[in-house]
């Protein structure tokens, strides 16, 4: 009976280890594929464990660009198993004093980056459970030391797949860090008022449409307010500057204005939206994404 029980045991730290690291790996970063950069990361991974599985997030962050890689995280991290390590590499202070982490968050997922805003927004959707600083005595490609410019490869893709492939523990990874995130400032989504305030987080590239922050949830609470109208009006600012004011409705689906005509909608991850029917919003009205990109929406008179 001794025996069985050990066994059960056994079963159950596998089975809770699998979980903690499952061999997956996620690569983002703003390389883009025209080089061998990403090659190399995943080149490093399957160097560690060839037997790992090695997806892609997207490697088209625009350069430099923190925001949009907080976000891109957040809009996928979740649809992926608990264990699922991803590396996420837009890092424009590479080299420089900045902490090279490893989170787990909430849900069971872990982060490996630069600490320099990239975990803004999952730290507020998921949550983090924890932080530990990159130990780069023991978690650095062999003979990597000399270069300054390519942590990517020589230590977050290396410390990312050694976790994946259960080659550490997390807490092998480095020293906790009680320090919070660093995290990019912006306007959050909230009701002031009658007026609903937020930022525009991401372009839907493709077509042109502008995704805000703004949830189902807050849209409701601002939907009791409208008395049956269905017109909002929005404001859209950069830097506090106005770039657009104009009138429309909401609408479940895009032909529920005539071709060319501006509408609000949710969007697939249930935010509210903005686009024009068969057109680019964003080109027309030369309107962008980013912290510095805010919007008020108050009902139209």
């Amino acid at each position: 009976m001794k025996k069985i029980m050990t066994s059960c045991a056994i079963l159950v730290c596998t089975a809770l280890s699998a979980v903690a690291q499952n061999g997956i790996v996620v690569f983002q970063t703003d390389f883009g594929t025209k080089d061998g950069a990403v090659s190399a990361m995943k080149g490093v991974a399957s160097s560690i464990d060839p037997l790992l599985k090695l997806y892609d997030l997207t490697h088209d962050i625009p350069a430099y660009n923190i925001w949009e890689a907080a976000y891109r995280l957040d809009q996928t991290v979740p649809y992926w198993p608990a264990g699922t390590v991803f590396v996420s590499v837009v890092d424009p202070g590479v080299g420089t004093q900045r902490k090279s982490v490893v989170v787990k968050t909430k849900t069971g997922h872990y982060i490996v980056t630069p600490d320099n805003g990239t975990l803004t927004l999952i730290a507020q959707s998921l949550g983090i459970d924890s932080i530990r600083e990159i130990d780069e005595v023991n978690n650095r490609r062999k003979n990597s030391g000399a270069s300054y410019t390519f942590h990517g490869r020589d230590v977050y893709a290396y410390t990312a797949a050694r976790l994946a492939a259960h080659k550490i523990s997390y807490d092998q990874v480095g020293k906790i860090s009680t320090a919070p995130i660093t995290a990019l400032s912006f306007q959050k989504a909230q009701l002031v008022g009658s007026q609903l305030k937020g930022t525009i987080d991401i372009l839907d590239i493709q077509y042109g449409n502008i995704w805000t922050n703004i949830d189902q949830e807050v849209w409701k609470k601002f939907t009791t307010l409208s008395h049956a109208k269905n017109e909002i009006q929005v404001q859209i600012f950069h830097n506090q500057k106005l770039i657009y004011t104009g009138n429309m409705p909401f609408e479940n689906t895009f032909g529920g204005v005539a071709v060319g005509k501006p509408l609000a909608y949710l969007n697939s991850l249930m935010n509210l939206s903005f686009a024009l029917n068969q057109g680019s919003f964003s080109e027309k009205y030369h309107v962008f994404a980013g912290s510095s990109w805010t919007i008020a929406i108050g009902w139209a008179k």
